[in-house]
């Protein structure tokens, strides 16, 4: 309060402490984004050799904005980008480029640079920088740092990728559990190695296991003589190291945590996690499911177009594969076709519907089965919930596309289609539930094959359920 007085008793001051919110500068545009113009000034400076002018147009970007520069910018340039600007490519731009790009810049330097870069990093982010690397490139690169930054990079390239292992910051406060409150105070004010950021301490035993955590506010806000063991918290989350990091950010959801200790399989306390890594873990688990159910690989315009192509090329030839059996199932109904055209026009109207339904529903699933909602123990209330879903967006759908057919054809080819739809849109429902739940008890990610799957169920059921009414009714045969 005695600060806002201050600020209030002197405008001048109050002016000048008010952060600048103003977004839109000669750089970038109202949505914080680097204006194309200065893209292009960028650019030409690149292509004339100008290194001085280059480095004056980036020296006042943000880090986080320097990357984004990188982004824009195609290969040839960024390493021109990268040679004009050295002493601002910071450990701070290059963690916050993107992977394939990262590469790229990181192929460009040598062994020693990449490791000068590596050793300002926290290990979390330095592991990210040098785990991509071939074999060879990274014993060069590990040979170059000090050895406690290359023992403690070494202990987390041992773990899985893409487990907690990888991702935990192995800086941490940890102190015995007979402490005070005023021993600890004293010893976070003059302790040497403390981690420049952290939210809580852990408290552990004897063998090193975590017994208890203590956030900072508690600590602040607590008398000096009072015994840690007296003010901690003992029920805690903690990860295991060996954890995917997708079930590491549905833990950090679910019981709304700032930070956590990771544990090793003997449960020793080896390291942290806190939110800001796991808010990027979340945001790219979505991101990659969404990509996977399309077949689109990573989905990143910086990806090689070698490894583009053949993300997607493998899923459109399986998708090809599953085609054909819809043909079939049209073959065989060739000569109803042949008496009634209309069939013909009619038919990619209810697969087509179906398949949507049946994505509808896949979405649904998947998204369910990665947040852990979805489980063994409900699985048949999830058919059954998206069975009455269907039934009710068939029953809508077919009264529509019945009584318009009606209206252009016949009444009976109305009712044929109608019938067909409902059909149709029910197995699209069941099959975009048990197809992905199948998957996942398969151990198979659900978001990568099911796509194509339920797709070939909802084409081949729409085709003979339509066709095969329309036989049976004796509109054609």
């Amino acid at each position: 309060m005695a600060d806002e007085r201050l600020l209030d008793d002197d405008p001048t001051a109050a002016e000048e402490a008010r952060p600048d919110d103003r977004i839109d500068d000669e750089r970038h545009d109202e949505d914080n984004i680097l204006k194309p113009e200065f893209v292009r000034r960028v650019t030409a400076a690149l292509e004339a050799g100008d290194g001085e002018a280059t480095y004056d147009l980036v020296e006042p970007l943000h880090p986080a904005d320097v990357a984004d520069l990188f982004e824009l910018l195609d290969r040839e340039d960024r390493r021109a980008l990268a040679a004009a600007i050295t002493d601002l490519m910071s450990s701070d731009v290059i963690a916050e480029l993107n992977d394939h790009v990262r590469e790229d810049m990181i192929e460009a330097l040598a062994p020693s640079a990449v490791a000068e870069i590596a050793g300002e990093l926290d290990t979390d982010d330095a592991v990210q920088l040098i785990e991509d690397l071939d074999e060879e490139d990274r014993r060069a690169v590990l040979a170059e740092l000090e050895p406690e930054d290359r023992a403690a990079i070494e202990s987390a390239l041992a773990y899985p990728e893409e487990t907690a292992g990888r991702l935990m910051s192995r800086e941490f406060v940890a102190v015995p559990e007979h402490l005070t409150v005023g021993d600890l105070i004293d010893f976070l004010r003059t302790g040497p190695d403390l981690p420049a950021e952290f939210f809580e301490v852990f408290v552990v035993d004897e063998k090193h296991h975590p017994v208890g955590t203590c956030l900072l506010s508690w600590i602040l806000t607590t008398p000096r003589a009072i015994a840690l063991g007296d003010v901690m918290k003992r029920d805690q989350t903690l990860i295991p190291a060996t954890l995917d990091q997708e079930e590491v950010g549905n833990m950090f959801q679910k019981y709304a945590l700032i930070s956590a200790a990771v544990v090793d399989e003997s449960g020793r306390l080896v390291g942290q996690l806190t939110v800001d890594d796991v808010v990027h873990i979340i945001a790219e688990e979505a991101g990659e499911d969404v990509l996977l159910l399309s077949g689109a690989g990573d989905g990143d315009i910086n990806e090689p177009i070698r490894e583009a192509y053949s993300a997607r090329v493998r899923w459109l030839v399986a998708n090809l594969g599953t085609a054909l059996v819809a043909s079939t199932i049209i073959a065989l109904f060739g000569a109803a076709i042949e008496q009634l055209v209309a069939l013909a026009i009619l038919m990619p109207i209810v697969s087509g519907i179906g398949g949507n339904a049946g994505t509808q529903t896949m979405a649904v699933t998947v998204r369910a089965i990665a947040m852990n909602q979805l489980t063994r123990s409900n699985t048949g209330r999830m058919v059954w919930r998206e069975l009455r879903v269907a039934l009710l967006n068939g029953a809508t759908v077919a009264l529509l596309i019945g009584a318009a057919v009606a209206l252009i054809f016949t009444p009976q080819l109305g009712a044929v289609i109608a019938a067909a739809m409902v059909i149709n849109v029910l197995v699209a429902g069941l099959a975009g539930v048990l197809v992905p739940v199948i998957f996942d008890r398969l151990d198979i990610d659900p978001a990568v094959a099911s796509s194509v799957f339920v797709t070939m169920i909802t084409d081949s059921m729409g085709f003979f359920a339509f066709l095969g009414l329309a036989v049976a009714s004796g509109l054609a045969g």
